[in-house]
């Protein structure tokens, strides 16, 4: 199913090797890693470097510090916690390229160490897909290693530039992402059922139609659904509405129709009379949301409804919480949501980060079959998008 070379294809052993990881991590005030989990996806390619004694030579970008060097955006804090897990010291540069790099890696660096150059986003090359920027990082190595599938869908220098000047291999993490989401669109277990939430239907337009002609069951909630709601006639207050696409919602009503979609929208609605964490709260049907009130979460019916289709499913696949469910008042539908999926004997497949947020807030993250570590990646292969970092690598 993956006809890209990876890791295992070429032979890595005591050669320098240039690895694209994605360590945009998030950070706390004191520039402390919250949350660990992207680096931790990168140590089976590490891992199985370190074991053929490769020098290991990691790429990564953090934040969108826009072409110039912002202290808050360094690396180092990255590099600290992948010590900690390696239980290994990683040298980390405060350049992207120097002839001193250089002169380190190919002379005093040993086989079987790592070093890490600075965000490659301090450099508007990288954005670019700068032709010099990707020739230098070239340099710096006798083979690359994409395993940021997290970056797969940027056509940057660190992800497509340096393909054309070096053996370019897929690590274990880009290999895994890419081949559980095609499954889901070529073989996925039936029923397929698919529950997209967030707030804006624009965000997804490419997706619903795309997942209209692959699901059994389409659940739509969160903000995006008034759009749909209002589609169908409903009155529904101060709540979230893109008014300019009504007419794709209609037309994507439709598609669902003939393709013989179930396409579930909810039944009822906890609204809220300002969009306020505190706000006075009440759940009503759909025909009945109040004037100047707006929509916050699913109600106690159409978790019911979206619980069952859950339960009958043979995959799943959720994007987008279902209502604002970082204030505790508004959570109950997304927390629902997310423990039914958990409690799923299917194929159970979460991606974006609103979505990874929320199983993470509910301790569920060992529950779900796979959760995707590139938000925008996995929703553009989603889409039928060829991805530039996977087109770029060697074929089989």
């Amino acid at each position: 199913m993956f006809d890209k070379k990876t890791i295992e294809d070429i032979d890595v052993k005591r050669k320098k090797v240039l690895v694209r990881v994605d360590y945009n991590v998030p950070l706390d005030d004191s520039l402390n890693v919250t949350d660990d989990t992207r680096i931790k996806l990168s140590l089976p390619t590490l891992k199985y470097l370190i074991k053929n004694e490769a020098k290991i030579i990691l790429i990564s970008h953090l934040g969108r510090p826009k072409g110039k060097v912002e202290e808050k955006f360094r690396l180092t804090p990255a590099v600290r916690e992948l010590e900690k897990l390696l239980n290994k010291n990683v040298k980390k540069f405060d350049e992207i390229f120097s002839s001193e790099i250089k002169e380190y890696i190919d002379n005093e660096m040993d086989y079987t160490d790592i070093v890490m150059i600075e965000n490659l986003r301090f450099d508007p090359g990288e954005k670019s897909n700068d032709r010099d920027l990707a020739r230098s990082l070239a340099s710096l190595a006798d083979i690359y290693v994409n395993d940021a599938f997290g970056a797969a869908h940027r056509s940057h220098a660190s992800v497509v530039g340096v393909t054309q000047f070096l053996p370019a291999v897929a690590g274990f993490l880009m290999k895994r992402e890419v081949e559980i989401l095609v499954s889901l669109l070529e073989l996925p277990e039936r029923p397929f059922v698919a529950i997209l939430g967030g707030s804006k239907v624009s965000d997804k337009l490419v997706v619903i139609k795309n997942l209209l002609d692959k699901v059994d069951t389409l659940i739509l909630g969160g903000g995006m659904s008034y759009t749909f709601l209002k589609a169908k006639g409903y009155e529904i207050g101060e709540s979230i509405c893109e008014d300019d696409q009504i007419g794709y919602a209609k037309d994507m009503l439709e598609l669902a129709k003939k393709n013989n979609v179930n396409f579930v929208l909810p039944v009822d609605i906890t609204v809220a009379r300002e969009f306020d964490r505190n706000a006075d709260k009440k759940i009503v049907n759909i025909d009945s949301i109040p004037a100047g009130w707006h929509g916050l979460d699913i109600g106690e019916k159409s978790i019911g409804l979206f619980e069952k289709e859950i339960a009958g499913a043979g995959t799943i696949f959720w994007n987008g919480p279902v209502g604002v469910f970082e204030w505790e008042r508004f959570e109950e539908g997304t927390k629902s949501i997310a423990r039914a999926i958990s409690d799923s004997s299917a194929v159970t497949v979460a991606g974006g980060g609103d979505t990874i947020s929320a199983i993470k807030k509910y301790n569920l993250s060992n529950k779900f079959s796979h959760i995707s570590s590139g938000g925008g990646a996995s929703m553009e292969l989603l889409e039928g998008k060829v991805l530039p970092g996977v087109a770029s690598l060697m074929d089989k």
